[in-house]
C-alpha cells in the first residue's frame, strides 16, 4: 500500500515476488492508450473496425463486449469496455487498431512499462488472457503503473475508471471492482483472475486530500480478495494521521548553482507534500534535502532538481521530488570568470 499524498510504503510483504497479474494487465492496455491519445496517435472517438479473425477469437471469449462482427467501435467505448467490465475482445480490437497488429500494441505496452520504472514486468498480451507464464509483473510494479496514470493522465482516470457497470450492444455487466463505489472515496482500476493467478485486484481511493494505492493478490476466493481489499484500504486511511508538510510551491530550501546567473535557487514541493504517521505513536519523523550539486544552469522554472526524503519510525523512508522556484540562465563568458574569482576569494 502507497499513500500518494506522501509517496511513503504503508506496507509491504513480497512487493517485489513475481506473479500473473491476469486481467490487471488491461490496466497497461489503458496506460498505454492514454499515452498514445496524448502524443496524437489516437483519436479518442476514432472509430476501430472488428476483425473476422478477432471476433471469430474473442467476441464471447471471457469477460466481453461482445464486440460484433465488423462493427466500427470508437476508441472511448472500446476503453470504457476495458476499464469497467474488463473486456477481452476490446483490448484486443483496440490494440490492433491502434498499433496495426497486436504484436505491435505488445511492443508498445512493454516500453511503456520501462519508460515508467516496471523494470520487473513482462507483458504478451492486452487482455492477460494467460500465456504460459510470458507476462508477469510485481506488486510493487503495479502500485507504480497505478501511479504513473493518475499522476499523468487524472482527467482520462476519472472519465474511464470506477463505473460500476456499462451497457454495450444491448448487453449491460457490472464491474467487479470490490471497493468503487462501495468504500468511501473508492474510484478505480482493476480486478484479475485466472485458475493460474487466483483472485487479485489493484484499487485507490481518496480521502481528505489522501490518495491510496493498494495492491492485492492471489487470494484462492473472489470473497477473500473483495474481504481483503475492503479491510486494507479502511486500515490504510485509519491507521495513519495524514499531516501537512508543505503547501503546493512552498520553498523548501535552496540549492547551489554552477555557471549560471545566479549562484543558488530555491527548491519548492511541485504539490502539496503529506506525511502519514502512525496513529497512537510518538513516531519520530526526520527529513533532508538531496541534491548532486552544485546544479549546472541553466535550469527551467519546474526542473526537477532535488529530493526530499522523509524518514518515519516504523515505515520505510521515502522520497518526494523539489522543483526549481525560478529559471536560471546559463552565464555569459565574463560573468563566469567574475564567479570563479569571487569562488577563489570566499
Amino acid at each position: 500500500m502507497i499513500d500518494l499524498s506522501s509517496n511513503q510504503t504503508l506496507f509491504v510483504r513480497e512487493e517485489n515476488r513475481r506473479f500473473v497479474p491476469a486481467s490487471i494487465t488491461k490496466v497497461m492496455t489503458a496506460f498505454t492508450a492514454f499515452e498514445m491519445l496524448d502524443s496524437g496517435k489516437l483519436m479518442i472517438n476514432q472509430r476501430i473496425r472488428v476483425s473476422d479473425a478477432t471476433f471469430e477469437e474473442w467476441s464471447g471469449k471471457g469477460s466481453s463486449m461482445f464486440v460484433p462482427r465488423d462493427a466500427m467501435i470508437p476508441v472511448d467505448q472500446l476503453l470504457l469496455g476495458i476499464t469497467t467490465i474488463s473486456a477481452n475482445d476490446g483490448a484486443v480490437v483496440l490494440g490492433e487498431g491502434a498499433s496495426g497488429s497486436t504484436a505491435n500494441w505488445i511492443k508498445a505496452m512493454n516500453a511503456n512499462a520501462q519508460a515508467i520504472g516496471l523494470h520487473d514486468s513482462r507483458f504478451g498480451t492486452p487482455n492477460g488472457w494467460p500465456d504460459q507464464g510470458y507476462t508477469f509483473s510485481t506488486a510493487r510494479d503495479l502500485a507504480t503503473l497505478a501511479k504513473a496514470i493518475l499522476i499523468r493522465h487524472p482527467s482520462k482516470f476519472r472519465r474511464y475508471f470506477g463505473h460500476r457497470g456499462m451497457e454495450f450492444n444491448g448487453i449491460t455487466q457490472e464491474n467487479h471492482d470490490p471497493i468503487s463505489g462501495i468504500v468511501d472515496g473508492a474510484d478505480g482500476f482493476k480486478t484479475g483472475f485466472t485458475n493460474q493467478a487466483g483472485y487479485g485486484f489493484l484499487g485507490t481511493a481518496e480521502r481528505d486530500g489522501r490518495r491510496l494505492i493498494m495492491v492485492v493478490a492471489g487470494a484462492a476466493r473472489e470473497s477473500t480478495r473483495d474481504r481483503a481489499a475492503r479491510e486494507f484500504i479502511e486500515w490504510g486511511f485509519n491507521a495513519f494521521d495524514s499531516r501537512l508538510l508543505y503547501a503546493r510551491n512552498a520553498k523548501v530550501g535552496i540549492a547551489r548553482v554552477q555557471d549560471g546567473m545566479l549562484d543558488e535557487v530555491g527548491i519548492a514541493a511541485a504539490g502539496p507534500v503529506r506525511i502519514a504517521v502512525p496513529k497512537n505513536q510518538n513516531a519520530n519523523v526526520k527529513i533532508s534535502v538531496t541534491y548532486r550539486g552544485p546544479v549546472h544552469a541553466p535550469i527551467a522554472e519546474g526542473e526537477e532538481i532535488a529530493k526530499l526524503r522523509i524518514d518515519v519510525d516504523g515505515l520505510p523512508p521515502t522520497q518526494v521530488p523539489l522543483v526549481a522556484t525560478q529559471s536560471v540562465q546559463q552565464a555569459n563568458f565574463f560573468t563566469r570568470i567574475g564567479n570563479a574569482f569571487g569562488a577563489l576569494l570566499k
